[in-house]
C-alpha cells in the first residue's frame, strides 16, 4: 500500500490544501508534501492525527477496498419456489439481509398465499396482471391490475386470487419475512 498517495486522495476528497491539512495537524506543509510523495513515513501518532483531520481512522484507512454491492440481478439469479398454489421468485438473492425483500408472485386462479402472521414492518405491492384480494385481519381489499397496495404488517395477512385467471404481482416486505 502506498500511504502517501492514499493520504493525498483523502485530502483532495476533503477539498483541503496541503497547508490546511498541515495546520489542522500542527505539521508543516513541507512535511505533508513529503508524506504524500512517499519521501517520509509518519509515526503512528502522526498518522492518527492526519486521518482524524481527514475524517477517518486507522481501521478504515488500512481496510482492503470492499467489493461494491451488486445492484442489478438477472432472471437466472432469481430464486424460485413453486407450489400448487403459486410461483414465487425472490428478485434479489439473499435479500433477507437487506431492509426490503422484493418478490414476484404468480398466484394461480382460486389460490391463496400462505398466511403471514403479524410482524414489525410494512408491505407494498403492485398488480401486474389479474386481480387479488388482500386479507388484513378481518378486512378484505380488492386490488386490480395497475393498482398498488401498502399496509403495515401488524395483523395476520394473506393474498387471495378469486379470479378465473392467474394473478401476477410484485410484493415487497420490509423487513424481509418470506
Amino acid at each position: 500500500m502506498v500511504i502517501g498517495e492514499k493520504i493525498k486522495d483523502l485530502r483532495l476528497s476533503c477539498e483541503l490544501t496541503q497547508e490546511e491539512l498541515a495546520d489542522r495537524c500542527e505539521l508543516t506543509k513541507g512535511y505533508i508534501s513529503q508524506l504524500e510523495n512517499d519521501l517520509t513515513s509518519p509515526s503512528i501518532a502522526t498518522l492518527i492525527d492526519i486521518l482524524s483531520a481527514l475524517g477517518t481512522n486507522l481501521k478504515e484507512f488500512f481496510a482492503e477496498d470492499e467489493q461494491e454491492d451488486k445492484i442489478v440481478f438477472s432472471k437466472n439469479e432469481f430464486i424460485e419456489k413453486k407450489t400448487d398454489e403459486y410461483t414465487l421468485n425472490w428478485l434479489v438473492p439473499n435479500a433477507q439481509k437487506n431492509a426490503m425483500e422484493p418478490i414476484h408472485i404468480v398466484l394461480k386462479a382460486g389460490a391463496t398465499t400462505d398466511e403471514d402472521f403479524p410482524h414489525e414492518g410494512e408491505e407494498f405491492g403492485f398488480v401486474i396482471h389479474g386481480e387479488i384480494i388482500i386479507v388484513i385481519g378481518k378486512r378484505k381489499i380488492k386490488v386490480k391490475k395497475g393498482e398498488s397496495f401498502y399496509f403495515t404488517s401488524d395483523k395476520v395477512h394473506l393474498i387471495v386470487n378469486r379470479g378465473k385467471v392467474d394473478a401476477e404481482f410484485i410484493w415487497v416486505s420490509s423487513p424481509p419475512s418470506f
